[in-house]
Order: C-alpha cells, then structure tokens, then sequence
C-alpha cells in the first residue's frame, strides 16, 4: 500500500506543475496579483507531495519490500540500514526522484525566502522553475517509474546494492552534487524572467547572486567528495581521471564559477549584462547535459548509470527544448540588455573579462574533449578515446595564468583604477614571499622524495603561495586603511570575507593538485607475509594475511606495518571483500592520512600459494601521496567562502519597486 501512496503522489504533483508553470507567469504578464501570490502555495503543495513519495520510496526500501522492482533491484534484506537508506539514490529512478524533491526544495525556498523580491518577479521565476519540474516529472512517470511493483515474480530477497556504492561516499556525494546541479535552475529561471521581463538591472543580479553562490559552493562540495571517494575506493589512488562522468559535473562548476564572478560585475557596475545571462543559460544547460551522458547509456563510467535508448531520448528532447527555448529568447531580447556602461583598460572590470574568458576557454577544452569520442562515433568518423594526456596539456596552461590574474584583481579598483602605485608594495612583498617559499620548498620536496629540482613544483608552489600571500596581505591593508587594522577589520563586508577564504581554498587545491602529481609515488609488488618493500622514505612490511566476516560480504585483510627511518608510523588493514548477493570482488584500499602526505595501500589480486611458509603471495599497490589532502582542505574552503558571501547583508534589502 505505501508503494501505491508514494506512486499517487508523485502523480498529484504534475497537475500542480502545471498550475505552477502557469498560473503566476498568466498574473505577471496581466498583473492579476492573486495569480501571482499563488505561486508560493502551489510550490509548498508541489514539495510536499514529493516528500511524501520520497518517504514512501525511503520505507520501502528500510523494510525490505521486494514486491518492488527498484528495492529488488538494488538493495537485498543483509544490507546495512544505512546502505538501504543510501540505495534509495544508488539507481536511476530513485536518483531521479531525489533529483525533482531537489528542485521542488529549491523552489519552496525561492518562493518564501525572496519575500523582498518584486511580485511580479518572483511570479516568473517561480512559473520558469514549475517548467522544468514538469519535464523531470513527465521523465519519472514515463519512463522511471521509482514504484512499480513485481507481484507476478516475488522473490525472496534482492540483488544488493551495487559493492561500488556501499560507502558513506554514496550517502553524501550525490545529494550534494544533485543541490548544485539543481540550484543552478534558480540562476537560470532568474535569468529567463529577466529576459520576459526585460529588466536587467543592477536589482536582478543582486537577486541572483545569493541563490547561485548557494548552488556553486555545493556543486564544489559534491564534486570534491566524488574525488574524495574515487581516491579511497577504487583502489588506483587517483583522485581525478578526467572520466566523462567527472567531466561532465566539472563543466557546470566551470560556468558556474564564472557565473559567480559576472553576476559581482553586473550587480557592482551594470557591465556584462548579455554574458552574465548567457552564463546562466549555460551553467544549468551544461547540468541538463550531464543528466543526459550519465542516464543515456551512450557512456561507459563506474560514475554512470545503465539505462535504455528511451530514457537518454526522452532527456536528449528536454535538453534540446530547454536549451533551443533558452537561446531562442535570449537571442530576441539580446539587442535590448546590452551594457552601455565604460571601463577602462585597467580596471577590475578587465580583470573578471579576463577570468571569464579563461574560464569559459577551460569549458570549452572540457566539453570538446568529452563529447568528441560520442561525435566521432556517431558520424562513423572511427572509435577515439580522449585520456588525461589531452586534458592535462591543454587545462594545466589556462589554470596557471588565472592563478596570476586572481592575485592582482582585489588591488584593481572599478571603472579605472588610479591607485595601482600604492600596491606595488604589496604586490612586491607578495612575490617576494612567494619566490621564497617557493625555492625553499621545491628544494626540500627534492630533498624529501630523493628527485632533482622540479621546475613545475617550483612553479606551483610560486603561483599558489603568490595567490594565497596576495589575498592576505590585501586583506591587512584594506582593514588598515579603515581607522586601524583591529577596527577595520571589524567593518569588512562578509562578501569580501567570503572572496578572501574561497581565494585562499582554491590556492590550496592548486596547491595539492600539483604537488600531489608531480611527487606522488607507487610500487606494484607481489609479496608474501614477512616481505618489505620502500617507497620514498618509508617502509612497508606486510606482518599477516587474515579472514573476516561482514554483514553482508567475506573479506581478506592484509595487515601492513609501516615505518619511517625504522620508527614505527602506522599499521595499514587493506581488505578485499567477496560480495554474497552480487558475487562481486572489491578492493577497499587503507590509508594513513596527514596534511602533508597520504600512506595508501591497496591488496591486489591473489597470485599462488607461498613456497615455503604456506602463505599465499598477493599483489599489493603502494602510494605515496604528498600534499593529497590540500586538494579537499581547498574545496572546503571555496565552498565556505561561497557560502558566507551569500549571508552579506545587501542581499536582505527589500527592493519596493513592483511590489
């Protein structure tokens, strides 16, 4: 019965989809303000019913109700409670339905937390977010029903969760990334009121700015646990394989973070204006995009999921209508929302040109890189595979600039900046901290990992110590230019504070990124129970071989000591795990964490038995991974400055116009 309960109301909430879609956008064009004021209440029904249904979906699967096919499909009656909870999304329908109960939160939270937005406003924006609830909700009914039941073919228990998913990754990973998937419909149903609307202002990129600083810092966190996740659990070590699925969440975040920055230049000086809208056409369109290559089963990724030909067009028709109408109205109204405003050469408004340019050429690297194995096939042009050699050769080269350019842009004053001399100090301190550091530091990782002086450290640690010593000491004048730095450090906007942590982040992760694969080391070895092996500093020595059970798995864990100068630093469990139901083998690596380098070792395969103890020899991967954890440590700090940004109090202002 509760199947049937989840399966009525997701049904329920179409007919308001509909109403939604059109009953506010009706009184905005005819000013008939209780069409409008019914907005809010239909997103409230419209979210209620989905958390009903999501409930429902929830219970069925905690209770093991293998009347249903999904619960069948992927959970089984041995599986931890909180994996059965995770299952819930681990599948296409189910992910589906996270997705729309996502986007009816976002919606819901639209329409009672912009109150200071003009009515008529907040009635388009809410009609343009009821659209597209109605094509994800057409898409769940026709062709992803998350409810339909087996009741001619009862089985006794399920196929499990697939091993792959059976991890705290799952649980937090996709609802973060799916928040800011979505959360870029908000940018996107604000920029499409804005075009119907024709007013776009300085007040509409004010009224945007929070929702897609919200949406961007989530996507980071997503995809920085989705990294997080694939180092751990795979097995390899890596942490980013440029794997289409990766691509295609990082291709928002790219548009997003550009976004993100001309939505600052619109709402500061008015400039920008048709590029701040396309960019949110983008970034969402881009979202909608990398629906379509995880569920249209034209991709092979342990990311993606296996779905029929039905499924990839039903999406491909949505992408097409959402993209084409987009466009379609943009390129009406584009003559009309051209800026007329002036800056010069030297100005901040240069500055974010510039990063947005970089920006959107890194895109473009990406997307071509992704799509042009599924192009090439399809044209019968030959089978292509595009690796990290490409996108490493031509990524790393528009990363480095971009990192200069960040360094310099809070010194650059808007419209025409007349006060560049009194920074040259600081711009000298600055690079004299960070070609310090960045010798000093290229030599003792030298030293450390027993290689020769490596120009690309050097020049990592310089761009990231610049970016980094830059923000900080831009931060010490501008609160001491405000009657002393304990007082002024007081009247500083927490927008600039958001701008100072999230700079700070993402010269940390460039910090990672490139230390962590210019030093990183590994050895495969076959090793039997007494065995060592050294890599870098330290060594490893595999002390015993033995046999566990879980609560749905058998597994062999291999207990590794390791030691540093032959001090003792950490005993190492890597486990290799035998799955009942799916009959599946996993690799579950074990991992010594520090701030400064990862001890990652992963048990390999079983190779034959030992000669001479009786003790099997098995392959064992050893890492080495210098500096790993800077990569996440950034994340969390450009979506903590993301975040904090949006809590500036000019984003609380009532605007009165159109109330």
């Amino acid at each position: 019965m509760i199947p049937e309960i989840g399966h009525f109301a997701l049904l329920l909430c179409l007919p308001i989809a509909i109403f939604l879609a059109c009953l506010p956008l009706l009184g905005a064009q005819t000013d008939r303000v209780l069409f409008m004021r019914a907005g809010p209440l239909l997103a409230l029904g419209q979210w209620l019913f989905l958390l009903v249904s999501f409930i429902c979906l929830t219970i069925a699967f905690l209770s093991d109700d293998f009347t249903v096919k999904l619960v069948t499909m992927h959970s089984n009656s041995a599986l931890p409670w909180y994996f059965k909870f995770s299952a819930v999304w681990g599948n296409h329908e189910g992910s589906l339905l996270l997705w729309v109960f996502i986007l009816a939160s976002w919606t819901l939270a639209v329409a009672f937390a912009s109150q200071s937005l003009p009515m008529d406003m907040r009635a388009r924006v809410l009609s343009v977010l009821g659209m597209i609830s109605i094509g994800f909700i057409l898409f769940i009914i026709f062709t992803s029903n998350p409810f339909e039941r087996l009741l001619l073919n009862l089985v006794s228990d399920g196929n499990d969760l697939n091993p792959l998913l059976q991890d705290i990754g799952l649980i937090m990973h996709p609802p973060m990334l799916y928040v800011g998937y979505v959360g870029f419909s908000v940018a996107f149903a604000f920029a499409i009121a804005a075009l119907i609307s024709g007013n776009l202002d300085a007040a509409w990129a004010r009224w945007s700015r929070p929702w897609t600083n919200v949406a961007w810092a989530f996507l980071t966190v997503g995809i920085a646990l989705g990294s997080w996740w694939a180092y751990y659990e795979l097995g390899w070590g890596g942490w980013w394989f440029w794997d289409p699925v990766e691509n295609a969440s990082l291709m928002p975040w790219l548009a997003g973070t550009a976004l993100v920055h001309s939505l600052a230049a619109t709402e500061k000086r008015g400039v920008f204006r048709s590029w701040t809208v396309l960019l949110a056409l983008l970034a969402f369109s881009l979202s909608l995009l990398g629906t379509f290559l995880v569920r249209s089963g034209i991709l092979v990724s342990v990311h993606a999921f296996a779905s029929d030909p039905t499924r990839g067009l039903f999406i491909l028709a949505f992408l097409v209508l959402v993209v084409g109408g987009s466009l379609l109205l943009y390129a009406i109204k584009a003559p009309a929302i051209r800026s007329a405003a002036k800056f010069s050469l030297l100005s901040r408004e240069t500055f974010l040109l510039l990063n947005n340019i970089i920006l959107a050429i890194a895109l473009a690297v990406v997307l071509l890189g992704t799509l042009f194995p599924l192009i090439s096939s399809a044209l019968d042009l030959g089978s292509y595979s595009v690796g990290p050699p490409y996108f490493n050769a031509m990524f790393v080269p528009l990363a480095l600039p971009m990192l200069v350019l960040m360094g310099f842009a809070p010194f650059i004053n808007w419209k025409r900046s007349t006060k560049i001399i009194q920074a040259v100090p600081i711009w000298l301190c600055s690079v004299a901290i960070a070609l310090l550091t960045a010798i000093f530091g290229a030599l003792a990782l030298a030293k450390q990992y027993d290689q020769s002086f490596h120009f690309m450290a050097f020049v990592t640690i310089l761009l990231s110590t610049w970016l980094l010593a830059a923000t900080l000491l831009h931060l010490w004048s501008k609160a001491k230019n405000q009657q002393g730095f304990s007082a002024g450090i007081k009247k500083l906007s927490i927008s600039y504070w958001g701008m100072v942590i999230a700079h700070s982040g993402i010269a940390i992760t460039a910090l990672g990124i490139g230390l962590t694969s210019i030093y990183a080391q590994q050895k495969d070895v076959r090793m039997v129970v007494g065995d060592e092996v050294s890599v870098s500093a330290y060594r490893y020595q595999l002390t015993s071989i033995d046999t566990f059970e879980g609560p749905n798995y058998s597994g062999t864990r291999g207990n590794i000591s390791v030691y540093k100068n032959d001090a003792f630093v950490a005993t190492l469990q890597p486990e290799k795990r035998f799955y009942y139901a799916a009959r599946n083998v996993m690799t579950e690596a074990a991992i010594d964490a520090g701030l400064t380098r990862d001890l990652y070792v992963a048990l390999g395969e079983y190779l034959e038995e030992g000669a001479d103890s009786g003790e099997g020899a098995w392959a064992v991967r050893v890492h080495v991974k210098p500096f790993v954890r800077c990569i996440w440590l950034g994340a969390i700090f450009m979506a903590a400055g993301g975040l904090l940004a949006v809590f500036d109090k000019r984003y609380r202002q009532r605007d009165t116009a159109n109330v």
